[in-house]
């Protein structure tokens, strides 16, 4: 499971006001801070003084914080690559290089004598500095990654290109951060962020909690929201995709399984997704979709559906009878219930990837809701499903 984080801005609101976001935020399992240390004015005396107080807060709340800096102002401060003993002494868990010194000083830094973890920037074109980097010795415990946020809409990361280079960074085995949106009013940010603080464009507008599930289907290992404050109604929505994963003793799939002599793991993971019911489904129907699990497709579905065969496995314990779907294609992102006019396969839960052709064998049940397609698209073959109405 992704952890998850929050961004403050010490320049924009007082500490008071952050300390109390960080209560909440800690509350509902929020474990990393970002804040953004060169954006602070006042002299180095005056930062020093604020961040180390600052840090001292969000430990009492379990929070490891991570300080956005530059060379430029780490020069102001009188830090370099060899010595970076102030941030040692106020606290600091991870420095967040906005811009590289070079993989030679890069390196240096990596390796410093107290503990603290760096982060480079992973939205400015990295590999050839993580191979370096990762030849010459740098941990996972040493190095995170991470992503930029974009205040100006239409400025954020392109999506396929965010994908590719996760895809890309994660052969490295560095763990990588990234940004999603708070929709809560009166949010504010860095440079007068009005329009939330995500790392990718199309994601600018999504709730957050279908961010954050599509943020770590994508590989993302630690998601934060960029803008503050995020409502506790937000936080909420990401508690209940966060969710624990389940004991398949009480799985209604349980003892079929089992007489089957197939052994089930201990615990299931799964990936929610939120579907819109049809107005007539049934009560069967609702049950196979939303009470029934595990669903789960084997990867040897076709290119036009996702499959899961579970409800098959029970199937002689309830009716599916046909109901009439006027039209001749089921549209994608269509879910839909194998009917009794197939009752080998009845039960069976499929989603639409692309129109299938109504043959009467199917029963139209909702419908996924906006962007949710987004998310299938990025689960690998194997992934557990929990459906929730939306």
């Amino acid at each position: 499971m992704a952890e998850l984080g929050i961004s403050v801005y010490p320049d924009l609101s007082p500490l008071s006001e952050i300390r109390a976001y960080l209560k909440l935020a800690s509350s509902y399992g929020a474990s990393r801070v970002f804040s953004s240390m060169f954006s602070v004015e006042g002299t180095n005396e005056e930062i020093i003084s604020y961040f180390r107080e600052f840090i001292e807060t969000a430990h009492q709340y379990q929070m490891k914080v991570s300080l956005d800096v530059n060379p430029v102002f780490l020069e102001k401060l009188g830090v370099t690559p060899e010595d970076i003993s102030l941030f040692h002494e106020i606290g600091c868990d991870i420095i967040r290089l906005d811009m590289s010194y070079g993989k030679e000083k890069d390196l240096i830094i990596c390796k410093n004598p107290y503990g603290i973890q760096i982060q480079l920037n992973a939205s400015m074109g990295i590999e050839e500095e993580l191979k370096y980097l990762k030849e010459n010795g740098v941990t996972e415990k040493e190095l995170l990654l991470g992503h930029n946020f974009y205040p100006q809409r239409y400025t954020g990361l392109k999506w396929k290109n965010f994908i590719s280079t996760n895809e890309a960074l994660k052969q490295y085995g560095y763990p990588i951060d990234a940004f999603m949106a708070s929709h809560a009013e009166n949010t504010h940010g860095v440079w007068d962020a009005k329009d939330g603080l995500p790392t990718v464009e199309r994601m600018r507008d999504m709730p957050c909690d279908l961010a954050y599930r599509i943020l770590e289907a994508s590989g993302t290992d630690h998601i934060f929201f960029g803008n503050a404050y995020a409502s506790e109604e937000e936080f909420a929505s990401l508690k209940e995709v966060m969710a624990d994963e389940r004991n398949t003793k009480n799985s209604p799939l349980y003892e079929p399984i089992k007489k089957m002599g197939i052994t089930l793991p201990e615990t299931i993971k799964e990936v929610i997704l939120k579907v819109i019911p049809g107005p007539d489904i049934t009560e069967a129907e609702r049950y196979m979709l939303f009470d029934f699990w595990p669903q789960t497709d084997y990867g040897d579905s076709s290119e036009w559906i996702w499959r899961s065969r579970s409800g098959r496995f029970v199937n002689s314990e309830f009716a599916f009878p046909y109901r009439k779907y006027e039209g001749e294609e089921i549209p994608a992102g269509s879910v839909v219930i194998v009917n009794d006019n197939y009752r080998h396969y009845a039960g069976e839960i499929q989603i639409a990837r692309l129109p299938l052709r109504n043959d009467g064998q199917r029963n139209v049940i909702g419908h996924l809701a906006d962007n949710e397609a987004d998310l299938l698209e990025l689960l690998p073959d194997g992934t557990n499903i929990r459906f929730v109405k939306a």
